[in-house]
């Protein structure tokens, strides 16, 4: 049940819009079933009868007496009277397709906002969680329950219930005119409604476990998709193509196989409900023409109205007892999506933080171990000090812990143990966001959106002059490249950059980092992939921003850290040499034999 209350809670903000729809429902109920029984005078009238049947007595003789009886002279001549039927039955099938229309149109209404509250619920959330989530989790399938189990939730909280209202508003509606024509026959009519009921009872368990199986099949197709959209350059350079043909050929003919047998058992209900309709009609033609041709209790038009009465009863019924297997797939999406939700965020925002307002003593590690596996350290017992104004560089073998370094210092992870202090306060002690927004931060894979270049610079900045993001395009020596492209400052630059060149992203990323004036500055690897005129004017662009910042530096090419106040040497998550270049030169460790290794190389 506690599912079922966290969906309707999607619903529950908007009332007024719950109590206009249902009004409309019960509207579009009563006029469609009132129709038919307007059939009654209609045949009567045609076949030389009283237009008002003798046996419509109690709640039967009242509906019609209060709409036929009042409306038209049921004594007037027959030609006359059908023609005031007919038109009678055309203003009732007007009203009927009015409230039809608004009942759908607010379904609509109703659909589109909760898909947006849902998807900003998520999306939300998503932008929250800390990047051990991201880490295990494959980004298809963040997507997929973005767009897919969304779909599939905006389908179950609106238009399933819509579906559901309306069909028991008919049934309310058809049974209690049905009871109106012929207690018996409605009786015999409702025989056959226990079998409907019944037919999914044994499906239901296997129909839930198949529809959570197609869903997750299709996150992996989605996944498959975005990480080889995403790595085409490797899939070409590879000759691939026919590997990952044949990989997804295999995934979506998994999909196929489990989406079509778990259709078959819900469409395998489809024909067994038809016939035990079947079943219930043929029981009404028989008893029911037994009470008008031997024992006369029940005109023929009075029969043949609870005949197309009976029919479009059996219609919301059997939508009704196929209900549990409608909404399965709806209900395992939402598990899906309450999954995502559920998902604990390791650094929520804490209102009582205090704000971070500058570098003031520095930065400061104390005994830290980080693991992003229990029991698998990648930094261990790491202790150092770092003065404002401090150029840090950071070197090592691969694997060594220089990325998670800095993870640390950014906070996007937290200590497995010990401490991180910035002014001698421990960073977790800062509000994140604030304190997030005062580092700079330039990585070997440059992250661009497909945006204008204007755009990409001021990423994440308010009321940002156009003069600004110059001053900051030409300071990172992006200012010339930028003005020589077809519409300037206002290109657009492609999905992650593409129509630009790895050093001129580089800059780019450089341009923003000068634009936030940002007292931390953090570089990894943001040189090692460029060709030697790209890099010379990155360095450059570089120089320019160290000055008066904290900065941490990450470089395989130890040529570009030699005048670091400080390089810490770590291997296997552990500081091994600490000092200057020249200091470290003359030792016989880590430091001197990487060097050695690049001036060979060179």
């Amino acid at each position: 049940m506690t599912l079922y209350r966290r969906v309707l809670g999607y619903l529950a903000v908007y009332p007024a819009l719950i109590v206009a729809a249902v009004v409309a429902t019960a509207g579009f109920a009563v006029f469609d079933a009132f129709s038919l029984v307007l059939l009654i005078p209609f045949l009567n009238s045609l076949f030389g009868d009283a237009a008002l049947p003798a046996e419509a007595e109690g709640s039967l003789n009242t509906i019609l007496g209060q709409t036929v009886g009042r409306v038209l002279d049921v004594n007037a001549p027959p030609q006359e009277l059908l023609l005031g039927i007919i038109g009678l039955i055309l203003v009732v099938f007007l009203l009927r397709n009015i409230f039809d229309f608004f009942q759908n149109f607010l379904v609509i209404k109703l659909e589109q906002r909760v898909t947006r509250d849902l998807r900003n619920q998520v999306y939300g959330h998503l932008l929250d969680l800390d990047l051990r989530f991201f880490g295990r989790t494959q980004v298809g399938q963040v997507i997929s329950r973005l767009t897919a189990d969304a779909d599939q939730l905006r389908t179950l909280v609106t238009r399933n219930i819509a579906k559901f209202v309306t069909s028991i508003f008919q049934v309310i509606a058809t049974l209690y005119l049905l009871l109106s024509m012929s207690l018996e026959l409605t009786f015999v009519a409702l025989f056959v409604l226990p079998g409907m009921f019944s037919v999914w009872g044994r499906l239901l368990r296997k129909l839930r476990r198949g529809d959570r199986t197609v869903l997750d099949m299709a996150a992996q197709v989605t996944a498959h998709i975005q990480e080889t959209v995403s790595g085409i350059r490797l899939v070409k350079a590879s000759a691939a193509e026919d590997y990952e043909r044949h990989r997804f050929q295999e995934l979506t003919r998994r999909y196929y196989r489990r989406y079509t047998r778990t259709e078959a058992l819900r469409v395998l209900t489809g024909p067994l409900t038809e016939m035990i309709g079947a079943i219930g009609t043929v029981l009404i033609l028989w008893y029911g023409s037994r009470l008008v041709i031997v024992e006369g209790t029940l005109s023929g038009g009075t029969f043949v109205a609870f005949i197309a009465l009976s029919l479009r009863l059996y219609s919301p019924v059997k939508w009704l007892s196929r209900l549990p297997s409608i909404i399965q797939p709806g209900l395992v999406a939402a598990e899906r999506v309450f999954e995502f939700l559920d998902t604990p965020i390791d650094m929520p925002r804490d209102p009582s933080a205090r704000p971070f307002t500058g570098i003031g003593t520095g930065v400061r590690f104390e005994n830290v171990s980080f693991a992003y596996v229990p029991g698998e350290p990648v930094l261990e017992d790491v202790s150092f000090s770092v003065a404002p104004g401090e150029v840090v560089a950071l070197v090592g073998p691969s694997g060594a812990g220089k990325t998670t370094l800095v993870d640390l210092v950014a906070r996007f992870y937290d200590p497995t143990e010990g401490r991180v202090f910035v002014n001698d306060i421990d960073v977790r002690e800062y509000d994140l966001k604030s304190y997030r927004s005062a580092l700079g931060i330039v990585t070997q894979e440059t992250v661009l959106f497909h945006d204008t270049l204007r755009a990409n610079i001021a990423y994440g900045l308010d009321d940002v002059s156009d003069a600004e993001i110059e001053r900051a395009a030409r300071a990172a020596n992006a200012h010339d490249f930028i003005m020589q492209l077809p519409e300037g400052y206002d290109t657009i630059v492609g999905e992650r950059g593409t129509r630009l060149s790895g050093g001129q992203r580089q800059r780019i990323a450089i341009a923003r980092a000068i634009l936030r004036d940002p007292p931390i500055l953090i570089f990894d690897e943001a040189t090692s992939a460029l060709d030697s005129e790209s890099e010379r004017l990155v360095q450059e662009a570089i120089e320019k921003l160290l000055e008066g910042r904290t900065v941490f530096v990450i470089a395989h090419r130890l040529s570009t850290v030699q005048r670091a106040d400080q390089i810490l040497v770590l291997r296997s998550g552990r500081i091994v040499e600490r000092g200057r270049h020249q200091e470290l030169l003359h030792g016989e460790g880590t430091y001197r034999r990487l060097y050695d290794l690049q001036r060979t190389a060179s």
